[in-house]
């Protein structure tokens, strides 16, 4: 059977206070048209459909016709939600989705069947899909004493839990069936796109490749936003977002996954790029410099590198429209500027920094120097 694996779409993203709609649409269309051609039996999307819990009515338009025209190609479509989006949002949804041919999974539920997602291609081969929204680590021990984890076990790792959960879902898998997991997390080892939120992919909330049964076909994995392969027990995956989320991920490749695998053979992955509609470009330099600079249609994040003065954002501004964002960023902090600072007081660092921004204001000065004085010296 054949399977599309992606993820991250994140529609109604807003770049430096800048609607992304026209460029998100353009490439989940990208996404569409990939599905077309390809023709796969199956389309597994991974989380993170919306950027935020409270999408616009037009970032939710955009979504479920997204969802529609991939089901309109004859596969079978797949969604779960992630931590950008409103799980219970998306399960509100479901009747439409149900009705619609679209499995779509918000939260996790106390009900198994809800999660073993299963379906006959129309070669005839069976799959079964284990579908797990994201979790947090505050409702990982809720959702877990559904089923009546003893108090040892409640006490157990965010990791610990996971595994717990899809040993559930995922327990006996049948001879003859393609065996797939789709969820929304962080695997230990994974390299951040740029643009992921942080709190949900450090610390407590990475796990193992070991949670994932070796007898599983496929994993297919949504969150970290760069396209890569992850070495575990079995096929891991994260397909990566089609479209660049911010510009820490200027670098990444958009794509999606395209999976070929059978209940008796290994399944065999390959990257299929997503066009680019609008490029976002980190540039850095004078102002000399920059303007020597060919930046065409892409969005722009400019560091200058001179000292500032009055005037010169505004003067970037209008060398650059497309620029969503503008930092003064000289370079003080070369390494001998730092072996200077060693062993200096933190009042006479203040003023050092206060000369290289072009202000010797002695009332300012005071002022660190008494609050400073007030904090250091409390018992």
């Amino acid at each position: 059977m054949k399977i599309l694996h992606t993820s991250d779409w994140h529609i109604g993203k807003v770049l430096k206070g800048r609607s992304r709609l026209d460029e998100q649409i353009a490439a989940i269309a990208n996404v569409i048209d990939i599905a077309r051609q390809e023709k796969p039996d199956l389309i597994l999307v991974a989380g993170d459909l919306h950027d935020n819990a409270q999408p616009s009515p037009e970032a939710t338009k955009v979504v479920t016709r997204a969802l529609t025209a991939l089901r309109a190609t004859g596969a079978d479509v797949v969604a779960i939600g992630g931590n950008h989006d409103n799980g219970a949002a998306l399960d509100a949804l479901r009747p439409w989705a149900d009705a619609a041919g679209i499995t779509l999974r918000g939260r996790v539920s106390d009900r198994v069947e809800d999660h073993v997602i299963a379906g006959t291609t129309r070669g005839g081969e069976r799959w079964r899909c284990v579908a797990l929204p994201f979790l947090s680590q505050r409702y990982a021990v809720r959702a877990l004493e559904m089923f009546s984890l003893t108090e040892a076990q409640a006490q157990a790792t965010y990791a610990d839990h996971v595994s717990r959960l899809l040993s559930v879902f995922a327990q006996e898998p049948q001879a003859g069936v393609v065996n797939l997991i789709m969820g929304h997390m962080t695997v230990v080892g994974g390299l951040m796109g740029g643009g992921e939120r942080e709190a949900h992919t450090i610390l407590g909330y990475a796990v193992p490749t070991s949670v994932f049964p070796a007898n599983t076909h496929y994993v297919a994995l949504g969150h970290l936003h760069r396209a890569q392969v992850m070495f575990g027990p079995c096929p891991v995956r994260y397909s990566g977002s089609p479209i660049a989320i911010d510009f820490g991920e200027e670098e990444n490749a958009s794509s999606v996954t395209m999976v070929e695998v059978s209940a008796d053979t290994t399944a065999k992955a390959r990257v299929v790029p997503v066009p680019v509609a609008v490029p976002l470009r980190t540039i850095r330099g004078t102002v000399e410099q920059l303007a020597a600079l060919e930046v065409g249609e892409a969005w722009l994040r400019v560091y200058v590198t001179e000292p500032t003065r009055a005037g010169l954002r505004e003067q970037i501004q209008e060398m650059f429209p497309r620029a969503l964002e503008i930092r003064v960023d000289p370079g003080d902090l070369s390494q001998k500027a730092r072996a200077v600072r060693a062993g200096r007081s933190a009042p006479e660092l203040f003023a050092d920094y206060l000369e290289q921004r072009g202000s010797t204001d002695p009332h300012t000065q005071a002022l660190f120097d008494r609050l400073y004085d007030e904090v250091s010296t409390v018992s």
